[in-house]
C-alpha cells in the first residue's frame, strides 16, 4: 500500500501522520513524501512503514543539477521510488524510454520501483487503453534484466481517474490488471504470478474494499486519501481484509 503525498504536506505534518497511522502486519505500506522531507520521514516512520521518493534521476552522480540519484535515496534510508507517474509523463513530458531508463536506475541504486502505466480518457474512448499500457510496459521490460522483476511493482493508474473523483469500476480495473499480468507472464510466468500490481486512481476508504477484492489488484497507490492518517489506515485495513 503506497501513500503518495505528491506536492503536499509540510515538515510539521510528518510526525502527526506517523503517530496517527495504524499499520497491519499483513500489508506492506510505503510512504512517499516530497523528496525534501524524505530524511525526516524516515526518522519518524513507525516500524513497518517504508519510505521512498516520487521520482528519481537517471544517473548515479555527476553534473545533473536538480536530479536526485537512486543511490542518494538509499543513502538516507529510502527504499522505494515511483517511476513514470502520469503527472510526470504529462506535466514534464516524460516519455516511455525515459521511464524505462529511470526504472533501471532505481534498480541499480537498490530501490524498489513502482512503475506507473495507464491511459488517458481520450485513449480509452478510442479503445486504445491496452495498446498504450503495453507500449509503456514494454519500454520498461526492454531496459531491465527480467530477473529483476521481483523487485518491481506495477501501478496501473487510469489518468482519467486521478484527482478527478472518478474511479474505474472494479471490473474495469481488474480487466487492466489482468492484462498487465498477462504481459508480464510473457517475460517470466512465475514472476508475473508473484509481482504486485497496484491500482492508483482516486482510491478511498469507501471504494478500497471492492477494488482490493479483485483477483489481480494487489493494493493501492493512494494519492489524496493518504494525506489523512485515518483514511489511509482505513485503506490499509481494507487491504488486510482482502488477504
Amino acid at each position: 500500500m503506497a501513500a503518495n503525498w505528491k506536492m503536499f504536506g509540510a515538515a510539521a505534518q510528518l510526525q502527526v501522520f506517523a503517530d496517527a497511522l495504524q499499520l497491519d502486519d499483513r500489508v506492506d505500506a510505503v510512504w512517499f513524501p516530497p523528496a525534501l522531507y524524505l530524511g525526516a520521514a524516515v526518522a519518524v516512520a513507525p516500524q513497518g512503514l517504508a519510505c521512498g521518493v516520487q521520482d528519481i534521476g537517471t544517473s548515479a552522480s555527476g553534473a545533473h543539477t536538480g536530479d536526485i540519484a537512486a543511490e542518494m535515496v538509499a543513502d538516507v534510508g529510502g527504499s522505494w521510488a515511483i517511476v513514470g507517474h502520469s503527472e510526470r509523463r504529462m506535466l514534464h513530458n516524460e516519455g516511455d524510454d525515459l521511464v524505462g531508463t529511470k526504472t533501471a536506475a532505481a534498480l541499480r541504486g537498490g530501490l524498489n520501483p513502482i512503475v506507473c502505466v495507464g491511459e488517458t480518457a481520450a485513449e480509452r474512448d478510442a479503445g486504445h487503453e491496452k495498446i498504450v499500457v503495453q507500449r509503456q510496459l514494454e519500454a520498461v521490460l526492454d531496459r531491465i534484466d527480467h530477473g529483476q522483476l521481483a523487485s518491481i511493482s506495477i501501478g496501473y493508474e487510469p489518468v482519467w481517474a486521478i484527482g478527478t473523483g472518478v474511479t474505474a469500476s472494479p471490473e474495469q480495473a481488474q480487466e487492466m490488471h489482468e492484462f498487465v499480468r498477462q504481459l508480464l507472464s510473457e517475460a517470466d510466468a512465475q514472476m508475473a504470478a508473484e509481482i504486485r500490481i497496484v491500482y492508483g486512481g482516486s482510491v478511498k476508504p469507501g471504494n478500497a474494499a471492492q477494488l482490493f477484492a479483485q483477483k489481480d489488484i494487489d493494493g493501492g497507490l493512494v494519492g489524496g486519501a493518504s494525506l489523512d492518517a485515518a483514511d489511509f489506515t482505513a485503506i490499509i485495513n481494507a487491504a488486510a481484509q482482502a488477504r
